[in-house]
């Protein structure tokens, strides 16, 4: 009996040690924030790896899917979303692309997470094309590259209701065949595709639809993968984020997942655009994080949009702050950033007047665009790159010098200003007033003048923004204007 519960608790504490690995993102030290760099090609990212993101503190890159999918008229965004093989080729480039841009982005200390499709193959009405030259017949469930035929599928029926876990994760998401992760050949399919990742060189992925996969059915997958590569630490497992939609009110739950890696917190991304569009006062921040019903921290994958609420779908509605509120929107990612709970993500997008349109295209070939780049740096040829908006990027930086400070010494004027300070290092002060304001406050940091890295940056002597001074008790008189941020951080210290 003493040897069962000897091997029991063996097999605990390794269970324990896999999951909690899976938290990790494996950032490089004084590095943060993963930055999805929606339907870029690899070669783009690799680039921008090395001359943007690895020189501005980044800590990663989500990737869209890889996966060869159904070539879909009109080229929408969610043809990514639609894979007809495991083969590395999309619009992003090839298997060779992929391989050359992890290694380039590894090289110079940027992460790679993959967007992983496992819920489902593409949808159609019959014989389907796609970007690798691969075919499949829909009605038939035949994926001949795989192979999958109707054997590896749940048996066709629609989502209805989603009070019913069995209905949502064993029939078909809008219309897409659903795969039997029960299966042994499908669970094998899946594994060996993640493993081919993991040796090529990424830190992990993002797991779609994972709402509508069985925990237990994930369990065995994960625990098939690899340690990571020669990249990471000895021991490395990847860091794994589920996407699990819940806002409360459905049979499926996030926190079943939560055991497996993060997930996805999708109230974060309500909550943040409802305080900052205005609907709710910035004073009931000060208990952000698990008291909203939100994920622990080292669980919780948090971010302001992404690439489905931006569009209007999935969870929030129209409530969800995006690119087109500017001031809005900087100010609830400067939040994200500056406050210590959860792993954050930034998202990068391009413009769009459709929820269905897709990237910016040359229209004869259909072949992707590469985004430009103005003077001071921002995106320009469709692309909208919230990533490069100088408030962003110094809010990365700001994350990095504050890592593992406490949030002290909170204030608010019991409305919509307020301010707080991460340990002795940082210090950040929000207006959603409609009204400019004065206010003298404390900042925790020693006497001196610092560059504010909302308007600009330190640059040798000097700041490119506004310089804020610190007395030696270490309070400061600052002008906060209507819908804006002011941040400071000791590394930005004249």
């Amino acid at each position: 009996m003493r040897e069962i519960m000897l091997i029991s608790l063996l097999q605990l504490i390794n269970f324990a040690t896999l999951t909690l690995s899976q938290y990790n993102p494996h950032f490089f030290s004084n590095r943060s924030g993963i930055v999805h760099l929606f339907e870029w090609k690899f070669n783009d990212i690799a680039a921008e790896c090395e001359t943007y993101l690895s020189r501005h503190g980044f800590g990663g890159v989500q990737v869209s899917p890889i996966t060869e999918n159904a070539i879909v008229p009109k080229r929408p965004w969610f043809e990514r979303y639609q894979p007809i093989s495991y083969n590395i080729i999309t619009r992003s480039g090839n298997e060779s692309d992929f391989s050359r841009m992890v290694n380039r982005c590894n090289a110079v200390g940027v992460r790679i997470y993959v967007d992983v499709i496992a819920n489902h193959m593409a949808a159609g009405n019959g014989l389907v094309n796609g970007t690798g030259g691969g075919t499949a017949f829909i009605p038939d469930k035949y994926y001949p590259v795989v192979p999958y035929n109707e054997t590896h599928f749940h048996q066709s029926c629609a989502i209805n209701d989603y009070n019913n876990a069995f209905e949502v994760r064993n029939c078909e998401l809008v219309g897409l065949p659903d795969l039997d992760q029960s299966i042994e050949y499908v669970r094998d399919r899946i594994g060996n595709f993640m493993n081919k990742l993991i040796d090529i060189g990424v830190a992990g992925f993002r797991m779609d639809a994972s709402k509508h996969m069985w925990p237990s059915d994930l369990s065995v997958i994960y625990g098939r993968l690899k340690n990571l590569s020669a990249s990471f630490a000895p021991g490395s497992k990847p860091f794994i984020y589920q996407e699990v939609i819940d806002l409360g009110g459905e049979a499926v739950k996030k926190t079943e997942y939560i055991s497996l890696g993060a997930v996805t917190e999708f109230k974060f991304s309500l909550e943040i655009s409802r305080a900052f569009r205005g609907h709710n006062e910035l004073k009931w921040l000060k208990s952000w994080g698990p008291v909203w019903n939100m994920l622990p921290p080292k669980c919780a994958l948090v971010f302001v949009d992404n690439h489905d609420n931006q569009r209007g779908n999935g969870a929030g509605g129209s409530e969800i702050l995006t690119y087109r509120f500017p001031k809005m929107y900087k100010m609830a990612v400067a939040f994200m950033l500056a406050h210590p709970y959860g792993i954050p993500r930034i998202m990068s997008s391009y413009a769009f007047d459709l929820s269905d349109q897709g990237p910016p295209a040359d229209p004869s070939t259909e072949n992707i665009i590469s985004p430009k780049f103005s003077p001071n740096g921002t995106c320009t040829n469709g692309w909208v790159c919230e990533h490069r908006w100088v408030e962003i990027a110094g809010m990365i930086g700001f994350r990095n010098n504050v890592h593992g400070e406490p949030l002290v010494n909170w204030w608010d004027n019991d409305n919509n200003m307020i301010a707080f300070c991460r340990g002795n290092k940082g210090f950040v002060a929000f207006n959603n007033e409609q009204n400019e304001a004065v206010v003298t406050l404390n900042t925790c940091l020693t006497r001196g003048d610092y560059c504010d890295v909302i308007s600009g940056k330190k640059l040798g002597r000097n700041c490119t923004g506004r310089k804020i001074s610190v007395n030696e008790k270490g309070k400061s008189l600052i002008r906060l204007k209507t819908h804006s941020v002011v941040a400071i951080h000791s590394g930005a210290k004249l």
